[in-house]
């Protein structure tokens, strides 16, 4: 069967499937007579507002990967280890790295291995939206498992969209700058027919990673050890991304099923201490999932959602450093997801949800020096999660917004070689509100109240002479309050203001603190028992526009955190920060268009923090900050569409490590152009 047929053919499927679910509702021999429909438009739609960067700001910041881009959004921590091959993750609110919920296009990403999601592996090339969420949604319809993170970031692909009777696009991208960095990357969507679209991409990243950087270190008594410049060895890395998505709509619903392939090599630079500036760690990783999602209005008052997901992680890591220990393991790992949602609107103001989650995962380590063709895993473990969940959101007055969920959560383990931990289980319910005080006024309050559980990873419990069964989970609770404010005014010089605040208060308990000892792949883990955290998120944007086609834009993020171990009053560092928990940090982005060209800066600032338990000054670091600037053009050349970027990053030059021993790059530069037909 030719390509036209099998294509005319899935667009006669998707076609009959919406007329069928249409006709279900309606009688073809009746006649209905309808009622008036009032569309009133709500001054405000969200009870938890997100941290948002789409479309053409996320395309002006000079942001090479996920990791880069949210480093704008407050109250995060980025642990970045340096360059493009370097590990990067995300904490939110000091709570740690496995409370935050990293969503691919709804679905949640997942490492039971480790908990930890590199967010250096996820370009911006075909992201089209990141929000960032405090809590959870406000959409009740969601997985149940997305009620149960602490805090949780979208990461939403580009979908295809056609103008008029264009039914291609094409879209070729390429950067290169310094350490050898070359970044091809392509783009094809197609419509297949007016319900069906297909898009693939695909993109590959090679870099020397040699950069330049300098050694500067002082002794508790401010005395100068080492101040030399140096150049960052075994920071390369090899990767090759390819993904593809299908999207579909019928009647009164939509439908997507996506696979994506990350591959890649690259080394682990380590940490330079004790004058040893060369590493020989190597890892190679292969990731693939293939997921599909269907949002389906049943009734008009009923609607549903379904996700699946099956996703194989592989592993392999190599240490040829005699001094340390020589490794050569494999870890493997394997996930099942499935997910069904329901909402039903009891009233116009007032809605119910339910939903239920399946989670399997299984993990295989296996040492190559002892075992070379995988026959005998030195750690296997299993883990199945239920998750069930029920919600309920209802407005009153128009005003008073409320949102309610409860989260049940039940864990089995299988572990065959060791002594496996106890099978659990946790309720952990949440509370949302926010509040217009004036109908004809930007201004809204908000608070929530929530409480989220975070199990012990497979390395937590189980990793060689590390692991412990008897670890016990943690348990986040969460209180925030604050208020948003935001004025639009199109036709006037002052187009757009916005102004947010909020004041939280979170106290986590059995915190699991992780961070790497020695080589940077393996991490050391301990229970600190309980955490406090008091803090503060301020951001502010605004939008101005004057004569001749010129628009400034502004936006500054602010965040303090008190983050304080108060688990035993004896111990040193009782009321002490935890590591890498800065008071104060904050970001902000300058951008100015005029016509075809855009100028956009961007400014990061880490205060003072401390990378060991105890703060003395032996595990004081200091603060750190850096200036990027992007210059970009846009053209056309008949119908191709062109665009050139040139970015300067760390335009100051300055020398600091986001983690302790891992240098960052000193200035270096990208070129980048992109064809769109």
């Amino acid at each position: 069967m030719g390509n036209d047929t099998c294509r005319r053919a899935m667009c006669l499927m998707v076609g009959l499937y919406g007329w069928m679910s249409a006709s279900a509702q309606i009688h073809p021999d009746s006649i209905r007579s309808l009622n008036e429909v009032v569309v009133k438009a709500k001054t405000y739609k969200e009870i938890i507002p997100a941290q948002t960067l789409k479309g053409e700001e996320l395309r002006k910041l000079n942001s090479f990967s996920v990791a880069d881009a949210i480093r704008y959004f407050s109250g995060l921590q980025i642990k970045d280890y340096g360059g493009v091959a370097g590990l990067k993750t995300v904490n939110i609110r000091s709570m740690g790295t496995n409370h935050a919920g990293v969503y691919y296009n709804g679905i949640q990403l997942g490492n039971a291995q480790n908990g930890q999601v590199d967010l250096g592996k996820f370009s911006l090339d075909n992201i089209e939206e990141i929000s960032l969420y405090n809590g959870q949604k406000s959409d009740i319809l969601q997985s149940a498992r997305e009620f149960g993170s602490s805090g949780s970031i979208y990461l939403t692909t580009r979908r295809p969209r056609f103008k008029d009777s264009i039914n291609a696009h094409l879209m070729a991208k390429v950067k290169f700058g310094s350490y050898g960095l070359l970044n091809p990357a392509l783009l094809y969507e197609h419509k297949l027919c007016a319900n069906v679209s297909v898009a693939t991409s695909a993109e590959w990243i090679t870099s020397k990673g040699n950069y330049k950087f300098r050694y500067r270190r002082v002794d508790a008594s401010g005395a100068l050890k080492y101040d030399t410049t140096a150049v960052r060895h075994n920071s390369d890395i090899d990767a090759l991304r390819i993904d593809a998505g299908l999207y579909g709509g019928f009647g009164t619903g939509k439908w997507n099923v996506f696979a994506y392939h990350y591959t890649s090599e690259r080394g682990i630079p380590g940490a330079i201490v004790n004058n040893v500036w060369k590493r020989s760690e190597r890892l190679w990783d292969r990731n693939s999932f293939l997921q599909g999602s269907l949002d389906w209005d049943i009734l008009p008052k009923l609607s549903t959602r379904t996700n699946v997901k099956y996703a194989s992680d592989y592993t392999h890591y190599v240490n040829n450093d005699t001094d340390i220990k020589l490794t050569d393991n494999v870890y493997k790992q394997r996930e099942l997801y499935l997910s069904w949602a329901a909402r039903y609107a009891l009233r116009s103001n007032w809605d119910v949800s339910m939903a239920y989650d399946f989670q399997w995962n299984d993990y295989e380590g296996f040492d190559l020096e002892k075992d070379e063709d995988m026959e005998t895993p030195m750690n296997t473990a299993t883990r199945g999660t239920h998750y069930i969940s029920a919600a309920t959101a209802f407005t009153v007055g128009d005003r008073l917004k409320v949102q309610a969920s409860i989260l049940e959560t039940f864990v089995n383990e299988e572990k065959r070689q060791r002594d496996k931990a106890p099978n659990k289980s946790k309720v952990t319910p949440g509370v949302f509100l926010s509040y217009q005080p004036w109908k004809k006024q930007e201004l809204v309050l908000r608070a929530f109240y929530k409480t989220a559980y975070r199990m012990p990873t497979f390395n937590d419990l189980y990793y060689t002479d590390m692991g412990n069964p008897a670890l016990l989970p943690e348990t986040a609770t969460q209180y925030n309050v604050g208020f948003v404010y935001d004025r639009s005014q199109e036709d006037n010089t002052f187009r757009n203001f916005h102004l947010a605040v909020d004041a939280y208060y979170n106290e986590v308990k059995n915190k699991i603190v992780s961070w790497p000892q020695g080589p940077q792949f393996r991490w050391t883990t301990i229970n600190l028992g309980r955490v406090e955290i008091k803090g503060i998120d301020a951001s502010m944007a605004c939008t101005l526009a004057f004569p001749y086609g010129w628009i400034l834009t502004g936006k500054v993020q602010y965040t303090y955190q008190e983050a304080i171990d108060v688990t035993n009053p004896s111990d040193t560092y009782y009321r002490d920060q935890i590591p890498y928990i800065p008071w104060h940090s904050g970001s902000a982005i300058v951008g100015l268009t005029w016509g075809t060209w855009s100028l956009n800066y961007s400014f990061i600032y880490v205060g003072e923090r401390y990378n060991q338990q105890e703060n003395i000054a032996y595990n004081h670091t200091q603060p750190w900050y850096t200036s990027d600037i992007t210059l970009m053009k846009e053209f056309h050349v008949g119908k191709v569409g062109l665009r050139i970027t040139a970015e300067v990053n760390n335009l100051l030059d300055q020398d600091y490590d986001v983690v302790l021993n891992y240098p960052m790059p000193m200035r270096n530069y990208k070129f980048g152009l992109t064809v769109e037909i």
